[in-house]
C-alpha cells in the first residue's frame, strides 16, 4: 500500500467579508505548518492569499450572501497551489495604478510574485476561480555561527 506523504487539498468556505481575510491567513499558515518545508512559502504565499482574497471581496457582482471558497495544494514539483473560488462575473486585469492610486495593486502583486497565475471559470459554470503558483525561497546558506551551534 503506498501512502502519499504530501497534504492533501485542503479546502473551506468563508464568507464574502472583509473580516474573512485574516480567517484566509490563518488557515493557510495552519496548512503550512503540516509541510516539512512550508515555512518557505509562508510570506509570499500568505500575501498573495490576502489580495486574492480581498479582490474577491471587494469587486464581486455576486449576491452578499454567496461564499469565497479557498483551496490549497502542493503540486508534484513542490509549488504551492492557492486558489480562490466566487460567485462573481469579474475578471481580474492587470494595469499600471498611478502612484496616487489608493488601490488597485493587488493584481500587479500576484504577477510579479507568483510563479504563474490565472483565471478560469468554475465548473457548473456560476463565477471563476484565480489561482496563482508560489515557487518555495531558496532554504539559506548555513553560516559559520549554524555549523558551530549544530
Amino acid at each position: 500500500m503506498l501512502v502519499s506523504r504530501r497534504p492533501r487539498t485542503f479546502a473551506a468556505s468563508l464568507g464574502s467579508r472583509t473580516e474573512s481575510t485574516p480567517v484566509a491567513r490563518q488557515l493557510l499558515r495552519a496548512y503550512l505548518a503540516a509541510l516539512p518545508a512550508g515555512d518557505r512559502y509562508r510570506d509570499t504565499a500568505e500575501l498573495l492569499l490576502g489580495e486574492l482574497f480581498a479582490n474577491a471581496v471587494q469587486h464581486t457582482d455576486a449576491p452578499t450572501d454567496r461564499l469565497i471558497e479557498i483551496r490549497f495544494s502542493l503540486t508534484p514539483d513542490h509549488r504551492l497551489r492557492l486558489e480562490v473560488h466566487d460567485a462573481g462575473t469579474g475578471r481580474p486585469s492587470l494595469h499600471t495604478p498611478t502612484p496616487d492610486d489608493e488601490h488597485g495593486r493587488g493584481v500587479l502583486l500576484v504577477n510579479e510574485l507568483a510563479e504563474k497565475w490565472g483565471c478560469c471559470p468554475r465548473a457548473g459554470g456560476i463565477g471563476k476561480f484565480v489561482w496563482a503558483l508560489i515557487a518555495p525561497t531558496p532554504s539559506p546558506a548555513p553560516t559559520a555561527l549554524t555549523l558551530l551551534t549544530v
